[in-house]
Parts: structure tokens; C-alpha cells; sequence
């Protein structure tokens, strides 16, 4: 009886350890995989990150050889921030030069046209003869004074009367009258001005509120300017 009963049990053993071996094949082989697989992974990330790295690293030095081959001297950012600074200076000083000779000759032109007001004594109030009315109704009081002077003159050479609103003779005739008056030329209205013989001019000149109306003779005299000859009152300005 003992010996029927003792052959399961050595195959029940047999099986169970050619199951264990089987069971120990399939973890190892699945380890095996595993470990393998990780290995290829990493070898993977490793390998790719080192090309791809070696890759940037070479076309960032392909890109920096170009960028040298091609940049010249003058293009060395140093050295355009060194010149761009000189080129603007250089431009600006160069139009500042310009701007200034414009000015100067604008000043020349308007010193030409408009000449430096000479500084007259005043004539002496007491020497003037005043008589009443004139040759015209219009003429209140006619004003002649011995004491006047030329108001001086910047033109050189033979005169000629010039009726010209820009021109130097012009604004020395206007100071002339202005000495005469005592109307200031900024506060003055000129309402004619022109030829009254040789060397001789007369205009007709107003405040700019019209409370001062006169008519003023003057003449030429040579090297000194214009001089006011007689002066008149006027009740009215007739146009």
C-alpha cells in the first residue's frame, strides 16, 4: 500500500519544480528584457543628445565662420560705434557751419538794407520858425529849424535817390524824417515818398493812430547823409 501512494508524490514534486523553472525563465527572460530595454533607452537619449549638440554646436560654428569670412573691417560693430558718432558729428557740424554762413549772410544783407541808425543831436527847438498855414489849405503850421543836421549815411560814391522799400537809401531817407517829426519809424505810417528834384525827396508820413500828420522836405548832402529842410503840419492826410 505504501508503494502505490509514493509515485504520485515524485511526479507531484517533478511538476511543480518544472513549473518553477519555467516561472523562473519567464521573470528572467522579462528582467533580461527590462534591463536591455532601459539600456537601449538610455543608449538612446545619450547618443541623440550628443548629435544633436555636436550638430548645433558645428552649424553654430559654420554660421560664426561665414559671419567672419563675410564681416569686413569697416563692419566691426566697435568700430561702426566708433565712427557712427563722428559721422553724425561730422554731419552736424558741417550744418551747423552752413546754418551760421546763412546767418551771417542774412545778417549782411539785412545790415545792407537796413543800415545802423546814426545817433543825431537833437536840433535845437528853440532855433525852429514856426509859421502858420502853408501854400496848402491843408497845411496847419509850417516848421523850419537851422539846427537840423544830416543823420549820416553808409553809402560811399555818387548818390542816386533810391525809392526803393528795401533799399539803404530808403530807410536813411525814413530816420531823416523820423529826426524831423519825432515820430518813431516803428510807430510810423508812410503814406507816400518820393522824387522832389535833384538830390531832394518829400514824404508824407503819419503816427499810426494819425494824431501826428506831416509832410517833410528833405535833401541830399553829400558824405552826410539826408537832411530835413522844412516840415509841415498837416490837418489831414489827403490820398
Amino acid at each position: 500500500m505504501k508503494g502505490k501512494y509514493s509515485s504520485p508524490s515524485r511526479e507531484s514534486r517533478s511538476h511543480l519544480r518544472g513549473k518553477r523553472r519555467k516561472t523562473n525563465l519567464i521573470l528572467n527572460l522579462l528582467i533580461g528584457f527590462v534591463i536591455l530595454l532601459i539600456i537601449v533607452v538610455s543608449a538612446t537619449i545619450f547618443l541623440g543628445g550628443s548629435s544633436e549638440d555636436a550638430a548645433e554646436q558645428q552649424t553654430g560654428n559654420k554660421v560664426t565662420d561665414t559671419d567672419q569670412e563675410n564681416q569686413s573691417p569697416e563692419d566691426d560693430p566697435a568700430e561702426l560705434e566708433d565712427e557712427t558718432p563722428n559721422k553724425e558729428g561730422n554731419n552736424s557740424t558741417q550744418g551747423d557751419s552752413s546754418k551760421i554762413e546763412e546767418e551771417t549772410v542774412d545778417m549782411d544783407k539785412e545790415a545792407a538794407t537796413k543800415p545802423e541808425k546814426k545817433e543825431v543831436a537833437p536840433a535845437n527847438e528853440e532855433d525852429a520858425v514856426v509859421t502858420s498855414g502853408g501854400e496848402e489849405e491843408n497845411v496847419n503850421k509850417t516848421i523850419v529849424n537851422p539846427s537840423w543836421q544830416p543823420i549820416g549815411t553808409s553809402q560811399s560814391g555818387e548818390h542816386t535817390s533810391v525809392y526803393d522799400a528795401d533799399s539803404v537809401d530808403w530807410s536813411e531817407m525814413l530816420q531823416a524824417i523820423s529826426y524831423a517829426t519825432a515820430v518813431e519809424q516803428d510807430n510810423m505810417t508812410v503814406w507816400f515818398l518820393g522824387n522832389n528834384g535833384h538830390n531832394k525827396s518829400v514824404g508824407t508820413i503819419s503816427s499810426k493812430d494819425q494824431q501826428k500828420k506831416y509832410r517833410v522836405y528833405i535833401q541830399w548832402v553829400d558824405g552826410q547823409g539826408w537832411k530835413p529842410e522844412k516840415v509841415e503840419e498837416l490837418d489831414k492826410i489827403e490820398n
